[in-house]
């Protein structure tokens, strides 16, 4: 687990070292470890690591080829690389380090651009073929590892980076997109490949970029649309299908040369994964979770029972109702607004976990592919899709959206709004659904969130969070055979009788018992709409009034304050549109505004 940066000059202009060096430090809290980087008159790239598998000096990047005309950096873990190494020495390569970055370089060589289609991993990558004059950058299948992208030939140059805020370090302006803004306020995340920003944008997953003096190509070098439904699997075969890949997922992506251990919240999929963790290796697993004083989001008796059933040598931690800090630190590491409180409590688990281990394995992934969120039931009426209307595509992504009904109308103003109205701000989101039609309904709405909620936000939250550590995270789940695996399985199998993932918990259950298998799904949140009607209502009222918000025109204060006020006083649930507004403002001050203040 690293970040990675550099840039593409088109006019053969080198960046000064002082600048690469800024644009290192800006993300020196993904890689603490080393600092490396390389440029000349055409390219640079450098890294920032954080020392998983082979922690000597020599697996430091970027790394050379023998004759110094191609070089690498790589932000990730490449969990077949030890497979790969074995094939690559069978065909002449000499590796001098034991990490897989260098697997990457010599793959590179031996089997051209396309040997990504080789790997099973998480991964940003970029390859500099001096003698081609080509710079090759290359994403995972499913968007785990992040990459964004700056500039073209008409600037004269692309800037690339694992956050944005190393390219703004570089140069690249500031600036807001509205029309991102406004699926901001539609979906809750922004989604890919769409930012927050004026000419960013985010490399989509399983895509390759090839810059050249000519310009840029992008394309895809997989595709999960691809995976075709099967109609004949039998429900015994899929139990078993599944649990034979979570424990080969899980056995590779516990190759480590560092301490590790695990996120155990006591839900299914966490559980899950200890589980396996717990057979593959024969002392305690070291488990971590958050907890809260308030009940109703407390999951901590959970954890326990699962720590206790597995044996792992568990700490859990209770969290204050204290968000003020923690809010601005957590915008500041995602570099755009994001309504989801739950990046909160994954930032102090995190902080928790790296006080013991430089790497965790986690249960991100699981409810995207097997249908684990309870929006599922109440859409499909407990899994029955026979009834479903024409145009119930739009209602499901309307349904699930931030802003509902005519609050946008009434919320929204300036830029903001006129960028709702005039671009359909579900459409990423929508046209996704509609891509595969050759799924089930539940299928359907799966895969969409799969491309698209997963990327845009979802996983944001594990890699921001935990990097903002220095802490690796990986999810067994997030392998993709298992999301090939995922989309080969009838929705009927996931969404059954009322029940949520239902052919994973049968195939989980002799593993974990009843009782953590079939008990009631728990959000990972903070309880911050209670927080706003008593502690934080304070904090609400000087972010949003005091002024400096309203001044943007982008948001009509007296609508949002009467939210607020019908919020506090009990006579209305404002929670998701309130989080996103005090998002919004603070991704303004400090990345806008650049106000250092802001930051936490």
């Amino acid at each position: 687990m690293c970040g990675i940066f550099g840039c593409y000059s088109f006019e053969k202009d080198r960046v000064p070292d002082e600048t690469l060096g800024r644009v290192a430090r800006s993300i020196e809290h993904r890689g603490p470890d080393a600092t490396g980087y390389h440029a000349d008159e055409r390219a640079a790239l450098g890294n920032t690591r954080l020392s998983i598998l082979d922690l000597q000096e020599r697996s430091n990047q970027p790394l050379f080829s023998d004759d110094e005309q191609i070089a690498v950096v790589q932000n990730g873990e490449i969990y077949n690389f030890i497979e790969l190494r074995e094939e690559l020495q069978s065909l002449g390569a000499v590796f001098k380090t034991t990490g897989d970055t260098e697997v990457l370089l010599h793959a590179y060589i031996h089997w051209g651009p396309d040997f990504v289609t080789r790997l099973n991993g998480m991964f940003a990558i970029a390859v500099y073929d001096r003698r081609l004059q080509s710079m090759w950058l290359y994403r995972d299948r499913l968007g785990v590892k992040p990459l964004y992208l700056a500039g073209n030939k008409q600037t004269g140059r692309i800037w690339f980076a694992s956050e944005i805020k190393a390219l703004i370090e570089a140069g690249v302006e500031a600036r807001p997109n509205y029309d991102a803004l406004a699926q901001f306020f539609a979906l809750n995340y922004v989604p890919q490949p769409h930012t927050a920003f004026q000419g960013i944008e985010h490399l989509p997953p399983a895509s390759v970029a090839r810059i050249t003096p000519e310009g840029i190509e992008v394309r895809t070098y997989w595709n999960l649309l691809d995976t075709q439904p099967d109609r004949s699997m039998t429900e015994v075969d899929a139990r078993q299908e599944l649990l034979d890949l979570l424990y080969d997922a899980t056995r590779i992506r516990m190759r480590s040369d560092a301490q590790f251990g695990a996120f155990l919240s006591g839900g299914l999929d966490s559980t899950s994964v200890v589980g396996m963790m717990s057979r593959l290796q024969d002392h305690p697993v070291r488990t971590y979770s958050i907890g809260f004083a308030d009940p109703r989001f407390d999951e901590s008796s959970y954890a326990r029972m699962a720590s206790e059933l597995f044996g792992t040598a568990h700490i859990n931690q209770t969290m204050e109702p204290d968000a003020t800090s923690l809010w601005h630190h957590f915008i500041w590491h995602t570099d755009q607004p994001h309504g989801d409180i739950s990046f909160i409590p994954m930032a102090q688990v995190a902080k928790l976990a790296a006080k013991d281990v430089k790497m965790v394995l986690t249960g991100d992934g699981g409810d995207e592919l097997f249908a684990g969120y309870d929006k599922y039931l109440a859409f499909f009426g407990n899994g029955d899709t026979t009834g479903l209307r024409s145009g119930w595509e739009k209602d499901f992504v309307r349904q699930s959206g931030l802003l509902l009904d005519d609050e946008p109308d009434k919320l929204l103003r300036g830029q903001l709004r006129d960028a709702f109205y005039e671009n359909d701000p579900y459409r990423e989101l929508s046209d996704q659904i509609a891509l595969a039609t050759h799924q089930d309904p539940i299928n359907q709405v799966l895969f969409a969130e799969t491309t698209t909620l997963l990327p845009g936000n979802n996983l944001v939250k594990p890699d921001r969070m935990a990097m903002a550590h220095s802490l690796e995270v990986r999810s067994p789940f997030l392998d993709y055979r298992m999301a090939e695996f995922a989309f080969r399985v009838p929705g009927e199998f996931k969404l059954r009788n009322g029940v949520t993932k239902a052919i994973y918990k049968d195939a989980v259950e002799p593993m974990l018992g009843p009782e953590l298998t079939h008990r009631k799904k728990q959000m990972f949140t903070v309880p911050v709409g209670e927080w706003f009607r008593d502690s934080l209502a304070p904090f609400c009222r000087e972010l949003l009034f005091s002024g400096r918000f309203a001044d943007r025109g982008v948001v009509d204060i007296g609508s949002a304050e009467t939210m607020l006020n019908q919020h506090i006083s009990g006579e209305a649930n404002y929670t998701r549109q309130i989080r996103a507004l005090i998002s919004l403002e603070i991704w303004f001050q400090i990345f806008i505004d650049r106000d250092p203040s802001a930051r936490g």
